[in-house]
């Protein structure tokens, strides 16, 4: 059954420091109209330009993922994004005074819960899935990041980290599907080793670096107190201790997980994977996985995607029938020349495709656009409604007894000409399950696999006749 994009019920504000350029950022995270994705916006910046959430907009992936597109830069834009995704919000402007995303505690959480305080408001517009037809791999074998999409029906991640590390070890993570996110990974915060930190510090590439929004992990025993005072002084902490608890921490930092350094990388393919603006239905698999990996990854899915639409939509027009135009004329009170529907080839659950096959001899080539043969649009719309009326009437019992009678059409539009010799498939879901006679169904009309028609349509099936 298709469901609906959301967008947010009001608005979210949020105050916090960018990780790495240390600045106070004001964050208001807006509702948005269908198919507007995610945006952000730099309301300090003159003229306040977009940028819009793509792969093909990162332009780094050092120690997060940054975005520019219209002169402006976004920085550490993926544990939002992961939120975001997670919560299934389609659409929403993000806008903020400072270039970078309010690092919080590390972690996805807090921006969640923001998320669920506010709520979500379902849209009109179907959500556009990113579909896996087919096993799609790619790795980096210099660098040993390996990344596999298979179908699934769910979406799914598996993640296994290794860093050559005496702390860490060989760790996994697993998200079995998206709901899972929210008490699964989304409170596992950012990590970074201690080797790491008096680099990071002196390099200024911490400024809003704290104890308190990531995990520092100590990957050996004997620390002497020396270097903890000077890595104090340089994060500007009055003292610093180590804790050894399975992992070693600074300051005593306790883990949600025993793998929370695992949860957080998958944490991050869900942020960054969000840059394809579309929910996924396939299961990512990756090993040592980081920012670069995914999207260079998520690079590679859009690819795919693009080339699979490019391909068009498959129909297999010689199988026999479901019903034939005799089979049809029994169900269906219309007849030449207006009983535009010639076959059905199949019919679900919550769906039904079926087949118009368009002729010169048609009578209104006579006076539609003579010398220039365009199958109307209006009849294109009632060849669909047709099609979804023999839906509705093979669920009832004695279906000549009934009919089917518009209510509503909604989000009609006309990609592309349909001419003579065209054959149109209409491919018909459920909006919405059958309620009182009420037939709520969105489609798609394609010609050689491209869609050339779609709409939402509302009918109600009445029994109007007696034997």
């Amino acid at each position: 059954m298709a469901d609906k994009q959301h967008t947010l019920k009001g608005e979210i504000k949020l105050s916090g420091v960018g990780l790495h350029t240390g600045e106070i950022v004001n964050l208001t995270i807006c509702p948005a109209p269908e198919k507007h994705g995610y945006k952000f916006q730099r309301i300090d910046i003159e003229g306040q330009p977009t940028v819009k959430a793509d792969p093909d907009n990162v332009v780094s992936t050092a120690r997060g993922t940054t975005l520019e597109q219209n002169g402006a830069k976004v920085y550490t834009t993926e544990h939002l994004l992961a939120a975001l995704y997670a919560m299934q919000v389609d659409n929403a402007l993000i806008k903020l005074d400072a270039p970078e995303v309010p690092i919080m505690d590390g972690s996805s959480f807090p921006f969640l819960e923001a998320i669920k305080k506010v709520g979500l408001e379902e849209q009109n517009q179907e959500r556009d899935y990113l579909i896996l037809d087919e096993n799609i791999k790619w790795e980096d074998e210099e660098k040993g990041i390996e990344f596999l999409a298979i179908p699934d029906k769910e979406y799914r991640i598996t993640v296994m980290v290794d860093y050559n590390s005496p702390v860490l070890g060989t760790q996994h993570a697993s998200m079995y599907k998206i709901d899972d996110f929210e008490t699964e990974i989304s409170k596992c915060r950012t990590f970074v080793f201690l080797r790491e930190l008096e680099y990071l510090a002196m390099n200024d590439l911490i400024k809003g670096g704290d104890l308190d929004n990531a995990i520092v992990l100590i990957e050996r025993e004997n620390i002497k107190q020396e270097e903890l005072d000077r890595l104090a002084k340089l994060l500007g902490k009055e003292d610093l201790s180590v804790t050894v608890d399975g992992i070693g921490t600074l300051n005593h930092t306790k883990l949600h997980f025993e793998n929370e350094p695992a949860r957080h990388k998958l944490l991050d393919i869900v942020g960054d994977l969000a840059l394809l603006g579309r929910p996924i239905k396939g299961h990512i698999l990756a090993a040592r996985p980081g920012h670069s990996g995914n999207v260079r990854f998520a690079k590679i899915l859009k690819e795919h995607a693009k080339n699979a639409a490019n391909k068009g939509k498959f129909f297999d027009l010689e199988k026999e029938p479901l019903y034939d135009i005799v089979a049809i004329e029994k169900m269906l009170p219309h007849r030449y020349p207006f009983l535009l529907v010639d076959k059905v080839l199949e019919i679900t659950e919550d769906g039904i495709i079926g087949v118009k096959n368009i002729t010169m001899n048609e009578p209104q080539f006579t006076g539609h656009f003579p010398g220039n043969p365009i199958f109307p649009g209006v009849l294109q719309i009632e060849a669909m409604a047709q099609v979804g009326g023999i839906f509705a009437l093979d669920k009832v019992e004695d279906p000549h007894l009934y009919s089917t009678y518009f209510m509503k059409i909604d989000n009609v539009k006309f990609k592309t000409m349909v001419r003579p010799g065209d054959t149109v498939v209409f491919d018909l879901k459920l909006l919405s399950p059958i309620r009182r006679g009420l037939v709520n169904m969105g489609g798609k009309a394609y010609v050689n696999g491209k869609v050339v028609m779609e709409a939402d349509m509302l009918a109600q099936v009445v029994k109007d006749k007696t034997e």
